[in-house]
């Protein structure tokens, strides 16, 4: 007997939903390949203007090279209320190319100012020589919007526009 598949086509609820929790994440779970292991690590998070998630990153972090060496990684957003299941609440993995913008890039300006006006603590170490802005580029989704409520999402369904 085959498998049932546990994710439903991407509906309008599901894509809001997705969108929100991009939204509104602050920092994400990274998941890249290092050294053929998978390694997780915490990063900030903003949304860029369109939805796809931006980071900002140093060089001195391992994710960092990973990233460079393989950009394929995956970003996990989404936290849980205070009180109940942490597993009923939403979240979304997001599958996803890691693109570095370069300083001389003509958004450049655009996502610096956007991502300090979310995360204005950046403002301390955005401009040091080893941080760079990162687009985490879906190309797939998994949403999880609590029991019996997964779905599978593509490119369009999490960026705006």
């Amino acid at each position: 007997m085959p498998e049932k598949d546990p994710f439903r086509p991407a509906d309008d609820e599901a894509r809001s939903l997705a969108r929100r929790l991009i939204e509104e994440a602050r920092f994400g779970a990274l998941a890249v390949m290092r050294g053929g292991l998978p390694f997780v690590t915490r990063i900030a998070l903003a949304p860029g203007p369109d939805g796809v998630p931006l980071t900002l990153i140093s060089d001195l972090a391992p994710h960092t090279r990973a990233l460079r060496e393989a950009p394929v990684c995956s970003v996990l957003v989404g936290e849980p209320e205070p009180k109940g299941d942490p597993l009923a609440h939403p979240r979304l993995t997001i599958e996803a190319r890691a693109e570095f913008i370069d300083r001389d890039a003509p958004d450049h300006a655009a996502l610096r100012a956007r991502y300090l006006g979310i995360q204005p603590k950046a403002r301390l170490y955005v401009d040091f020589a080893d941080c760079h802005f990162v687009r985490l580029m879906p190309w797939a989704g998994h949403l999880n919007g609590g029991f019996g409520k997964a779905f599978l999402l593509r490119p369009d369904d999490l960026i705006v526009g």
